[in-house]
């Protein structure tokens, strides 16, 4: 299905985003599957749309957005099925069923880990912020935040500024400046190496409730999330929760507990996450989760909008395969293979003497 197609299926009557994301999971075939599959109401705008494009409520709608997205090649939709919709999303229990995007899609390309916290960040919370975004940044990894004030563009914005990639995910139109004072950041991120998404059309207005429902995509995107500051009743803590439902490992900076900024993540620690004291202690938890080569301490960072050395190699498999066991289905979800072509391809890689299987999962063999 190309994005026209979508985008008539995101416009019909009485069809939410999550409805359509649990449709759009079965797979059905275009158009007819699609038209067996909607309940009556959008069934029949869809089949108005097809037959008589010209009388259908949809197609001024379509031509509209098929408009902003030709303005600049910048600009994007994303689905299921688009080369650069990333397979991480798709493993989450409702990932939403389009992405405007604009910006740079290479963003999407290296590893990447989200970054959160508190908006109104202590002076130590944005330092340690911007510190590991920066070394982040230099070790080959995405920065995925959601551009709010406080840690969020803190990351966000020192990612950037090492020559790194990051994607921020807005609770609103990707054309639309919220907060407004972030016109800079928001300018910064249509710019190589950065990425903006959003699962509402251009021009739509942030409204509070967009903004809980954008955090599963934050997290959906990435390895892991890193939590540097979070007070006790945070939206940082729903990132956190929504992570730890979706798989994803939940990494929290330690701070004093006098600090009510660092009760959340104190909290968060207490339950289970990995505290975090250098950029190491998070590399190292996601290399056993995900095989991801890491580049040594030091090395000099990617140019803006390059993939990390593991996505140059071509093979889909061996390009997250490294010395550390990696499970069968996380390489389902990083390579984006179907778990028959998946075990296919490593039993290919094995008869060569590339890949051996070891206790956890696959490795890659040394020289491969």
């Amino acid at each position: 299905m190309q994005a026209r197609e979508w985008l008539a299926l995101f416009l019909l009557p009485g069809m939410g985003a999550g409805r359509l994301a649990e449709l759009a999971a079965l797979e059905p075939h275009w158009p007819d599957g699609w038209l067996a599959a909607l309940p009556r109401e959008p069934a029949m705008a869809l089949r108005l749309w097809l037959d008589h494009p010209g009388r259908s409520p949809l197609a001024a709608e379509i031509a509209a957005q098929e408009a902003w997205l030709a303005e600049a090649p910048s600009r994007h939709l994303l689905h299921a099925g688009h080369p650069a919709w990333p397979a991480l999303l798709s493993q989450i229990a409702d990932p939403p069923p389009l992405l405007w995007a604009w910006g740079d899609l290479a963003a999407l390309e290296p590893p990447r880990l989200a970054m959160v916290g508190a908006r109104r960040a202590t002076r130590e919370g944005l330092t340690n912020a911007a510190a590991f975004a920066r070394e982040l940044a230099g070790r080959g990894w995405c920065v995925v935040s959601g551009m709010a004030l406080g840690i969020d563009a803190a990351a966000q914005q020192a990612a950037l500024e090492a020559g790194g990639a990051s994607v921020a995910v807005l609770g609103c139109g990707v054309d639309v400046i919220y907060p407004p004072r972030h016109h800079r950041l928001h300018a910064r991120l249509r710019e190589p190496g950065g990425l903006l998404l959003a699962e509402h059309p251009p021009c739509t207005r942030a409204r509070p409730g967009f903004f809980p429902r954008r955090n599963r995509i934050v997290t959906g995107l990435s390895c892991g999330v890193l939590v540097v500051e979070a007070a006790e009743q945070s939206g940082s803590l729903v990132s956190a929760r929504l992570a730890a439902e979706q798989g994803r490992e939940v990494f929290a900076l330690p701070g004093s507990i006098h600090n009510p900024q660092a009760r959340g993540c104190l909290r968060l620690i207490r339950d289970g996450a990995v505290l975090v004291r250098e950029v190491d202690d998070i590399l190292v938890e996601l290399t056993q989760w995900a095989g991801i080569a890491l580049p040594p301490a030091g090395a000099p960072a990617e140019p803006a909008g390059s993939p990390p050395e593991v996505a140059r190699t071509t093979d889909p498999l061996l390009r997250w395969l490294s010395s550390a066991p990696t499970p069968v289905d996380a390489l389902v979800g990083l390579s984006g293979l179907g778990i028959a072509e998946c075990q296919r391809r490593l039993l290919e890689l094995e008869l060569e003497g590339r890949v051996a299987h070891a206790a956890g999962g696959w490795v890659r063999l040394s020289g491969a």
